[in-house]
């Protein structure tokens, strides 16, 4: 191996790369990157998180938009009453974001090349990654931040993989899609399907804010199905929503596009390359959320791989092992396992059980299901909050709750030995 200039590659220039990259370089670690893309370069999607979560790391001066008229709806028609959420809502300021993590790795004068990986070559003291031109990147560890497809991260094939999808347009609209200063989380009115759509198609809804001075965000989404629910469905839909409330599109501004994977297995905690982002599947299998633990996990990370640096006597896959010991310690695998055992029988709901489940979900105590969709619970508190869910259930949502169906006692029984 040629001699190594840095301690770590980071693979790839999304919020993950970032994200990990400066808080290696905050912690003295030399670190380089390699991306097809300048991580410089505006990102395209919009990126979400709860005002408490936001607030408990510090960083809501990061927030570009902030709603604190959070609503949901889960009945099936127009005139269906709202659930107040009572907890501010934030969207990130996505340059602000970007520039949060961008600046350390500057300040640390760190190299970004341009280019993919093509393979990865290791031996006991460190790994080469090799680029599609053949420059030789050294280093004694390498992360893949590149996202859920990275061919150098493994997991294990579970199945079929679950997609959360969604179609949005920022813009202008004929009349307000969401009321002036408001933010919907979930809207699962459905009076503009036709009975068979209701019936048989798949559950969507809307995910929608004011961004103020006329400007409005509104998103169809799919919360999770496997094969994901294809983007003309989509689009198709929230314009007939609109429609139905008599409103067109006036000025598109932005098309969003989202796809990502909501149940991806765990990889091989054992392996050399150490993934982060969605390449370690730290998207949240209930609520598809991934930037709150990109910001509370990064730090425990970095810190793990900068005190495994200093032993210089340790060999490279110690070094692996004790990073991904870091990223996903006994009782977050236990509640990844619990998590997609739930987003397995989600799946499988009516859209009426669909909606009377998270009528109920949001019906318990706040801090039950913030943390639930945070992760932010104990796994303790996780199952209490489970149990409370399925004592206060109806009938349909219960039963459906009680099916055990494809691999959902594999998952339960993997939160007992992940």
């Amino acid at each position: 191996m040629p001699d190594s200039r840095h301690d770590v590659v980071v693979i790839g220039a999304g919020p993950a790369a970032l994200c990990i990259a400066a808080a290696l370089a905050e912690r003295g670690v030399a670190v380089q990157g390699l991306a097809p893309d300048d991580p410089a370069a505006p990102w395209p999607n919009t990126y979400g998180i709860w005002g408490p979560e936001v607030d408990a790391l510090g960083l809501g001066h990061l927030l570009g938009h902030r709603w604190r008229d959070t609503r949901s709806y889960f009945g099936d028609r127009l005139a269906s009453p709202a659930v107040q959420h009572g907890i501010d809502y934030g969207l990130f300021d996505k340059t602000a974001l970007q520039q949060h993590w961008w600046q350390p790795c500057q300040q640390a004068g760190l190299v970004w090349h341009l280019g993919r990986a093509a393979s990865i070559d290791h031996d006991p003291q460190g790994s080469v990654v090799i680029t599609d031109a053949g420059e030789r990147l050294a280093a004694r560890l390498v992360i893949d931040a590149s996202g859920h497809h990275s061919p150098f991260v493994t997991r294990p094939d579970e199945g079929p993989v679950a997609g959360q999808a969604a179609y949005g347009i920022v813009g202008r609209f004929s009349a307000p899609p969401v009321d002036p200063g408001q933010f919907v989380l979930m809207d699962y009115r459905c009076d503009h399907l036709s009975e068979a759509e209701q019936r048989c198609g798949p559950p969507t809804f809307l995910y929608a804010m004011d961004f103020g001075e006329g400007v409005f965000f509104a998103e169809e989404t799919s919360l999770a199905l496997a094969p994901a629910v294809p983007y003309d469905v989509l689009k198709d839909r929230l314009l007939r929503r609109l429609a139905l409330r008599g409103i067109t599109v006036e000025e598109v501004q932005h098309e969003e596009f989202c796809l990502f994977p909501m149940n991806l297995p765990l990889p091989d905690l054992q392996q050399r390359v150490v993934g982060f982002g969605g390449s370690a599947a730290m998207v949240h299998p209930a609520s598809g959320y991934m930037v709150g633990a990109l910001l509370r996990r990064a730090p425990a990370l970095a810190e793990a791989i900068a005190t495994g640096l200093q032993q210089r006597d340790a060999s490279a896959d110690q070094l692996a092992c004790t990073a991904w010991q870091a990223l996903w310690p006994l009782e977050l695998q236990r509640k990844h396992a619990l998590y997609r055992f739930g987003l397995e029988k989600l799946m499988r709901f009516s859209e009426p059980q669909l909606r009377a489940h998270f009528r109920t979900f949001f019906g318990l105590p706040r801090e039950q299901w913030y943390g639930f969709l945070t992760n932010t619970l104990s796994l303790p508190q996780l199952i209490a909050a489970m149990v409370r869910l399925f004592i206060t259930a109806p009938l349909a949502v219960k039963a459906g709750l009680m099916g055990m169906q494809g691999s959902e006692l594999q998952l339960g029984l993997r939160m007992l030995r992940p």
